[in-house]
């Protein structure tokens, strides 16, 4: 049953998102009639005096509903809390509520991450070259052996973390056909030696490579950091990371679609990826939380129809037009193709991640 943990995170994203369009609204005193967990048929209902709460079976979405969006609501029409009556700035926090609820809630599962099981890291500083390519890599004519510690490159530091080895790929890749020097120890069964190495990476601007198996110097462990000021601050140095990493994804994505298509994960294959952290490493599960909530909260903004961004374009053009929306029809007509070419999608990802599960598990 492992694939209960990484089910079980995904409705809490799903309701957090929602919550948060659910709280906006109601703090700015605007009419909620509905707020639904999942999709498909109902397992528990309960009606509030002004909203009905549901949990459906499937959870994989949600939604939060208006009066103004449901035929046979009491609520008159000019009733100034109704949501499509309220000023342009509040319908906005409301619709961005979500977005915000989520990159909230990946912080606070990285805070919770480092104070609790903490952050990794490795107990020596310095990448290890465990194996050269090829005889004639330039690390091999520049000597460089298997079993060498860099521990400077272009005069700096390789501490301990475990970002250190995408540091050095990063170092290297940016002197493409460019001399870089290296800090080397190199032990013997005798003795210990600090060299200065150059080398010079192969490659396109921005691609160099030495051709070299890399490897830390020493054990990855994690580390917890209880000093609140400390804590606070690795949690923001992780959400950072995490949050530049989705963008440069989402980036390629829009670039390269044709490269990268093959690495967008459907909720099967993120069910799978998260079971599968919770049978190898547990802690990971906090990653993965703060991860997929970062992809959600950036996957909601983007200005496509039936998301979030998708509405808040509306209301960008409903500003520019001095107040004026678009017809009411137009955009239904638009957020309803939107949704019907996501859910498209999402039936496709689906079918493609259970293929490659299945081929997966009769090889």
């Amino acid at each position: 049953m492992s694939f209960l943990p990484s089910i079980a995170i995904l409705a809490l994203l799903v309701f957090i998102h929602e919550l948060g369009h659910f709280a906006a609204a109601r703090w700015q005193g605007i009419h909620v009639d509905r707020f639904s967990i999942g999709f498909g048929p109902v397992l528990w209902r309960y009606q509030g005096s002004q909203t009905e709460y549901a949990l459906r079976l499937i959870p994989l979405g949600g939604y939060v509903g208006f009066p103004d969006e449901n035929p046979h609501s009491v609520i008159p029409a000019d009733d100034p809390n109704l949501m499509g009556n309220r000023p342009i700035r509040d319908r906005a926090i409301v619709i961005s509520a979500g977005v915000i609820a989520n990159l909230l809630l990946a912080y606070a599962a990285l805070l919770v991450m480092v104070v609790s099981v903490g952050v990794g890291t490795v107990d020596q500083p310095g990448v290890k070259i465990l194996s050269l390519i090829t005889p004639d890599a330039p690390a091999a004519r520049a000597g460089l052996l298997a079993g060498d510690v860099v521990r400077s490159a272009d005069g700096q530091a390789l501490p301990q973390d475990l970002e250190v080895l995408d540091r050095f790929q990063r170092l290297v890749a940016s002197h493409a056909n460019e001399l870089l020097l290296l800090e080397v120890e190199r032990s013997t069964p005798t003795d210990t030696q600090t060299l200065t190495i150059s080398v010079t990476p192969q490659g396109e601007l921005g691609k160099g490579k030495i051709g070299v198996r890399l490897d830390y110097n020493g054990r990855p462990y994690r580390q917890p950091i209880r000093e609140p000021i400390a804590a606070l601050g690795q949690a923001s140095h992780e959400f950072r990371r995490l949050l530049m990493a989705t963008l440069n994804g989402f980036r390629q994505l829009a670039t390269n679609f044709a490269a990268t298509a093959q690495q967008i994960a459907g909720p099967v294959a993120i069910v799978a990826m998260g079971s599968e952290l919770a049978r190898s490493d547990a802690a990971s599960l906090f990653d993965f939380t703060a991860v997929i909530s970062i992809n959600l909260a950036i996957l909601n903004i983007l200005p496509l129809p039936a998301l979030d961004g998708g509405q808040l374009l509306f209301l960008l053009i409903e500003a520019l037009r001095g107040g004026k929306p678009l017809p009411s029809a137009w955009q239904e007509n638009v957020m309803q193709g939107g949704l019907v070419l996501l859910l498209g999608l999402g039936v496709v990802l689906i079918f493609r991640d259970s293929f490659n599960l299945w081929q997966t598990s009769i090889q």
